[in-house]
């Protein structure tokens, strides 16, 4: 795949060439591929709220109105007890830091309250935040060669001057992903859909519309907190990933490979055969599959098309005799006659009988994946290093690839292999993201990334923002925009090294001195930059239902008079209580010095946004325990 920049500059018009599935088709496979808009992603939610509902046992959610009932693999007393258990406060912090976009007073006091198991389960099931539609398909129902930006809107006019932003890129997908992980209800699901985001990757870098990337970025959300399997079929057969990976229009002569490779490599099961604990087994890299192999999973994976719905002027109803012009809403159509059906030998022991179905060989390929034993810890050693920790213990891995493989963990999930709802209760129960004594362990932690490290200071200084200088600006300067992810890689790649140690550190493939520069600018301007009201950032005038950014500071003056107890407050929520004595001591001696004789009537104010900032200065801050 070619790696380009993204500049917000459209190319030239030559180079701008879900169905609601239900329980059972989620198990084995089938439905109409074609079926799309709305309605079906509205019917995924669906299937999907219902899944969640039968997988969490009533007592988590017994006080909020919900009649789901379930037999669990436990007992319902022990159950019952366990729901009841609430926990400490830095605990909640802890939580609300791996599994939300930034630890807030209050979601720590409800997890405080009804425990790390029932705010959990509680989370699965929260109002899920939805993008709104965005760009517009008529950018592929072309019925001439003009260039539609230019044919569309008058010359000198915003809408033209920002017609390839959007319409064409996921810049504006980034702004509501902004405003949502800032205030939306569903933290935890939004969380788990940009990790899944980071491995299950498309990028504007390649795909140029901005309705089918809002689609795909919506999907992960609807899915994640289903099963595996399900979600990968929505990857293999969605046009934007077809497009990005050349599997769309793949016939059956001398298939592509690029889709192939990567569902493997970055997408399942990677390439090393692993133990059950995500070690290499016998202690070297055995590779999981070989070209030979890649070419059999192309060959199974071939003779699929764009949905129904394009149109363009040089290719009106077929583009060479089987092609559907390029559209990207619903999923990826079959052409049978361009499928290869020969018999195809895939992993796991498992075969494409000669003669199948476009269809029925992709649920072969998803048997061959599922029932791989790599993809239990591959899974789990993502998730936990997206939530929790970089370097999680072998048996950290194997408790959370069990709780894949079995699709359940302490009573949540299906029952069926696959689940993420037990798998993500399993990153976040296991004793090695809940208990505090690993907060001092050598290589314990995460680095935050740039777009939780801005999230996280929008939440603390509950903020109000639409989102659109973040993504305009630092995500571009930290390495980290959002949904432009420079190549299949993501920004990063998952074994980035920690240089001259053993470990590793993800996140640090995108940080060096640049970044830390700009890190620290950023938030110097979230903590000290704002006007007197509050406000950071000015609404923008070429984007229509625009706000700006502001920031309050309300929520912490009950502590302005005293130091000592606002910067013990403001450690507490940014960096779970990391700070040394000595470092607590010098930044309560610099804000004491903020007094009404020397800031008159704005000296609160000053003292709290300058104890932030110094705060969030702090490496503590920057690694997530």
């Amino acid at each position: 795949m070619t790696n380009k920049n993204l500049n917000h500059r459209r190319p030239s018009a030559g180079a701008l060439a879900g169905a609601a599935l239900t329980l059972a088709l989620a198990a084995c496979g089938g439905g109409d591929p074609s079926a799309s808009g709305g309605a079906a992603r509205a019917g995924i939610a669906a299937t999907d709220e219902a899944e969640l509902r039968a997988a969490i046992p009533a007592e988590l959610l017994a006080d909020t109105g919900t009649s789901a009932v379930r037999a669990t693999t436990q007992s319902t007393s022990s159950v019952a007890a366990e729901a009841s258990v609430v926990t400490t406060t830095l605990d909640a912090v802890r939580l609300a830091n791996q599994a939300t976009f930034g630890a807030t007073v209050a979601d720590t006091n409800s997890i405080r309250t009804l425990g790390p198991k029932k705010w959990i389960a509680r989370q699965m099931l929260a109002t899920r935040s939805v993008y709104p539609d965005l760009g517009s398909d008529v950018i592929h129902k072309r019925t001439t060669s003009a260039d539609w930006c230019t044919e569309t809107f008058a010359a000198g006019s915003s809408a033209r001057n920002y017609c390839w932003r959007d319409y064409y890129t996921a810049t504006p997908i980034a702004w509501h992903f902004y405003r949502q992980a800032v205030s939306g209800p569903d933290q935890l699901r939004q969380r788990v859909a940009f990790a899944l985001s980071q491995w299950l990757v498309v990028s504007d870098v390649e795909v140029f519309n901005t309705y089918g990337l809002r689609d795909w970025h919506q999907m992960l959300r609807d899915r994640a907190l289903g099963n595996y399997r399900t979600l990968l079929r929505e990857v293999i057969l969605s046009p934007v990933m077809g497009a990005y990976l050349n599997n769309v229009d793949n016939g059956k002569t001398d298939p592509n490979e690029n889709f192939a490779r990567e569902l493997l490599q970055l997408f399942s099961i990677g390439t090393c055969e692993l133990n059950a604990d995500g070690t290499l087994k016998g202690g070297s890299c055995q590779a999981t599959y070989d070209n030979a192999k890649v070419r059999e999973y192309a060959y199974a994976l071939s003779g699929w098309t764009y949905p129904a719905g394009g149109y363009n002027y040089w290719c009106p109803v077929k583009c060479g005799t089987w092609r559907n012009p390029p559209y990207f809403k619903g999923q990826m159509v079959a052409v049978p006659a361009q499928h290869d059906t020969s018999a195809r030998s895939l992993l796991s022991g498992v075969t494409v009988a000669a003669g199948a179905t476009p269809e029925a060989a992709v649920e072969r390929v998803l048997d061959s994946i599922m029932n791989h034993p790599n993809v239990g810890p591959f899974v789990a050693t993502r998730l936990i290093r997206h939530l929790v920790t970089s370097n999680p213990s072998p048996a950290y891995v194997q408790a959370v690839a069990t709780a894949f493989d079995s699709g359940d963990y302490q009573g949540i999930g299906t029952g069926m292999r696959g689940d993420l709802a037990a798998t993500v209760a399993a990153v976040l129960l296991h004793p090695e993201a809940r208990d505090a004594a690993y907060i001092k362990q050598p290589g314990y932690g995460r680095l935050r990334e740039p777009v939780q490290a801005w999230t996280s200071v929008m939440r603390a200084l509950d903020a109000r923002t639409d989102g659109i200088w973040f993504a305009w600006s630092y995500g571009k300067d930290l390495g980290q925009s959002p949904f432009s992810p420079p190549s299949v890689f993501s920004y990063y790649e998952p074994g980035t090294p920690l240089v001259g140690t053993s470990l590793v550190a993800p996140a640090m493939g995108i940080e060096n001195e640049s970044s830390t520069l700009q890190r620290m600018s950023l938030l110097q301007f979230a903590t000290l930059g704002a006007a007197a009201n509050g406000q950071m950032v000015a609404a923008t005038p070429t984007v229509a239902d625009s706000t700006g950014t502001f920031v309050s500071h309300d929520r912490w003056l009950p502590y302005v008079a005293d130091s000592a107890a606002l910067v013990s407050k403001l450690t507490l929520y940014l960096t779970a209580n990391q700070l040394t004595g000595t470092q607590k001591a010098a930044i309560v001696a610099a804000i004491d010095s903020i007094t009404p004789t020397t800031y008159g009537s704005y000296w609160q104010t000053r003292r709290i946004r300058v104890a932030t900032y110094l705060v969030m200065m702090t490496p503590q801050f920057s690694i997530v325990r």
